[in-house]
């Protein structure tokens, strides 16, 4: 058996508990059971750095199990371990009572990746108000607008984010007792989360600013984010100041790439 091939057996059975009996006995059949827990105990505590919120909502005991079973059931297949955990959500929606004791914390995980996401995102020259000052008003029908690549948008199912802010704020290294959460209520609304100097930042969508991001997101241009503002707010009047007040915020938020 070769070097390579030596390596490639012993990763595996760090791993994925592979035999490797023939590799290693006794004492060192003992020091391979230690690189085994380091190795779990290692993406579980990169888990926790991911999805630091959802870990203080559920409490080290309960996130140490779900980390365990989500790496049982989803092994880390990314060379750096900042990825591990892309998952998560998805599989925390199809786990049993025991290991998600409440739906809402599957929103938790969405807010913390998509937040984690923002973070790690490119960057991109941000798109100059003096740009669209400048444009004639037959430019404006065809004006596409682009997103940074930072802003990510999530679909959450619950109205975590009073729960997930009073989280936030809490440091577990106090001492103090968690604190009273507020219900996270069923709501599925979109949740809007991205970078802007060098802060991650997020807000609630109300449905037309969601429909228009939408918009924006799939490349429509201007006169058919109006369309849309009107059918959604039943008002073909009120659809252009709409448009251009959300245009307002974009550009103050830093929301907005230059081509």
């Amino acid at each position: 058996m070769s070097v390579i091939q030596q390596q490639q057996r012993l990763a595996a059975a760090i791993r994925d508990g592979a035999d490797a009996v023939d590799l290693l006995a006794g004492d060192h059949a003992l020091g391979l059971e230690v690189y085994r827990h380091a190795y779990r105990a290692r993406l579980v505590a990169a888990l926790t750095d991911n999805y630091t919120v959802l870990a203080r909502a559920l409490g080290d005991e309960a996130f140490e199990a779900l980390g365990q079973a989500y790496l049982a059931a989803r092994p880390s297949q990314h060379p750096s371990i900042r990825w591990f955990g892309h998952e998560l959500a998805a599989f925390m929606a199809a786990a049993d009572d025991e290991l998600v004791p409440h739906a809402s914390l599957v929103d938790f995980a969405r807010m913390d990746w998509a937040l984690r996401g923002a973070f790690d995102a490119a960057e991109a020259l941000p798109l100059d108000p003096v740009t669209l000052a400048a444009l004639g008003p037959d430019d404006w029908a065809g004006l596409v607008l682009h997103l940074q690549p930072s802003a990510q948008r999530v679909v959450l199912s619950h109205a975590i984010e009073p729960a997930w802010r009073v989280l936030r704020e809490w440091d577990p290294e106090s001492g103090d007792d968690q604190p009273e959460l507020p219900e996270p209520v069923p709501h599925e609304h979109v949740l809007l989360t991205w970078r802007q100097d060098g802060e991650t930042r997020w807000r609630s969508l109300e449905p037309l600013e969601a429909v228009l991001l939408q918009a924006v997101a799939d490349g429509a241009p201007f006169a058919l984010l109006c369309e849309r503002a009107a059918t959604e707010l039943g008002d073909t009047e009120a659809a252009a100041p709409a448009v251009i007040g959300a245009l307002q915020r974009w550009l103050a938020d830093g929301l907005l790439r230059a081509t």
